[in-house]
């Protein structure tokens, strides 16, 4: 994988988890609400599925996978 495309590939994933895990609640039209994921509920969730790594962190795309 080049350089680039790895770290187009890692901005787009960041820019993922802060638009789902950093997000505040809002409210559209027809009372649609939008809420943030709680970031405790997704790390006991990965704890549950064993996808985090040893220090406790999700772990990090790595190239060629």
């Amino acid at each position: 994988m080049s350089p680039l495309f790895l770290a187009v590939t890692e901005a787009t994933e960041e820019a993922i988890y802060n638009s789902l895990l950093k997000a505040e609640e809002v409210t559209g039209r027809a009372g649609h609400k939008g809420i943030p994921i709680s970031v405790e509920k997704v790390k006991e969730i990965c704890r549950k599925y064993n996808v985090l790594d040893l220090q406790g962190h999700l772990p990090a795309i790595k190239a060629g996978k």
